[in-house]
Parts: structure tokens; sequence; C-alpha cells
């Protein structure tokens, strides 16, 4: 089996290459991508992989614009922290939607259900050796439910924070934004107080309910409450004004800006 990896954090890629040596150990990673453009780069100059793994929001954009301006024939398993996307991601001929942080039990039943997945004949080596028990091709609706990803998650609704030499629970209302500096993230609440958090900003995303909080850019993740405006900026970016004011400016891509937009529209 060979997969393309499509991710635009290195720890997160760094992850799921271990996850896929356990789940798959058959598999050989042909190559890891951070941007739109390169994975579109990358399938015209190579055969089609037996599986793409892909993160939904890649450096230059979201990935399913990959699928939007190419034919690609390769089934995907989308890593995501957002939930919003799943319709979409499954016109893209997506096998599963899994909210980050992946499982090695979620991967792997991810990839059982490859080895199953309708709409073309699996590729030789994921075929099984009687191609006549495979079961029949399941109905759009049928695969778009097992897609999306399942209901009940509850998201965060706290911090133990450290103050002093007091650990003090915060709820996440309070929260204003959330920064990643020099490998440490900092919550910022709506009163200006900073508490250093034993999170990554990706594990946050999958915590935070993407109602509420968005991931403006590599080092910011921001609650709907703290954003007070938009400024058109250079090149087609937005500058965010967030309250309290960060020290530096806050800039969204200027692919990204539309999803912004959208986000703060609800």
């Amino acid at each position: 089996m060979t997969i393309l990896l499509l991710e635009d954090e290195y720890p997160a890629a760094e992850r799921l290459q271990r996850l896929v040596a356990q789940a798959a150990p058959e598999a050989r990673v042909v190559a890891v991508l951070d941007t739109v453009s390169s994975a579109l780069a990358w399938l015209a100059a190579n055969p089609a992989p037996t599986l793409i793994l892909s993160d939904m929001q890649l450096a230059d954009g979201l990935s399913l614009e990959i699928w939007e301006q190419a034919v690609v024939p390769s089934p995907v398993i989308f890593t995501t922290a957002f939930d919003a996307y799943a319709i979409r991601a499954f016109q893209a001929n997506s096998v599963a939607y899994l909210l980050k942080p992946v499982k090695l039990a979620e991967l792997q039943a991810a990839l059982a259900k490859l080895r199953q997945w309708p709409g073309a004949a699996p590729p030789p080596d994921l075929a099984k050796a009687d191609s006549a028990a495979l079961p029949p091709a399941s109905s759009n609706l049928e695969r778009l439910l097992d897609a999306l990803p399942r209901p009940g998650r509850p998201y965060k609704a706290r911090f133990l924070v450290r103050q002093g030499e007091q650990l003090l629970p915060l709820p996440v209302a309070e929260a204003a934004w959330f920064v990643s500096r020099n490998e440490t993230v900092t919550l910022v609440a709506a009163d200006g107080r900073r508490f250093v958090l034993d999170y990554t900003l990706e594990q946050l995303e999958s915590l935070l309910d993407p109602a509420h909080f968005f991931r403006l850019n590599r080092q910011v993740i921001a609650h709907l409450p703290a954003v007070r405006r938009l400024h058109p900026h250079f090149g087609g970016k937005l500058l965010v004004e967030l309250h309290p004011a960060p020290a530096e400016e806050v800039l969204v891509s200027r692919e990204k800006a539309g999803a912004v937009k959208a986000w703060l529209e609800g």
C-alpha cells in the first residue's frame, strides 16, 4: 500500500506516520506534503497512491481544493479538528473522516473499510484473494453516514490552570485566544490573564467547539467574542483585531480569509 500524507503540522505528520506503521506495517508513505499546490504538483507527476491521508486545512488552503482542481482516483481518509466539512469530504471520495487527535483504533477501522470500499476495484495490494466475497456497493447515503463523525463527543468545558502555587478551574467561555510561541501554548483570558497550558494548538483544535473557536493561523486560535474587527491587508490577507490585544499582529492568509468570514457569519 502506498500512502500520500498531506499535513502542514510537523508533529501531526510524525504522529500519523507512527500510527500508519502500527495500523498497516506493509504501507509505505511515499511523500509528506503541506500545501495544496505541492499536492497537485506531486499527483500530476506520480502514479496515484493507494490511499491519501489528508488534513483538512493545509498551509495554503483547504485540501478539498485538490479534488476541486484535479481528478484524483485515490480514496482519501481525512483527518481534521473540524466536523463542518464532512459533506464536502464525502464528495472527494472520502473513506473516513477522523477527528483529531486520530486514534490507532480509528485508523485501523478506516483502513479496514478501505479494503471493502465501493465505487472502484480495490488496488492489488489491498484486494482479497476472493474478490467475489466483497459485499455489494453501499448506497451513497450509507457512505455519507459512515464518513460523518460520530455525534455525542463533548467539547472541553474548562481548563485546570496554574496560578502561583494553586490550580484553578477556568471555564472555556472565559478564554479569549490561545497563542503558540517557542513551543509553549498560552491561554489569554478575556480579562487579560495569561496561563500556560500543557496542550498543543492541534490538540486544542480537537477539544474546542469549532462553532466558537477558530484557528486563525499557525500560532493563534481565537474565541468568537474576542474577535472585534477584520481589516483588509496586503495580498488579500486579513488583519484580525482581538481583545485583549496581542503584542503582535494576527494575520489570516488569503486562502483562509473566506473560511474566517464564514465562521464569523455563523
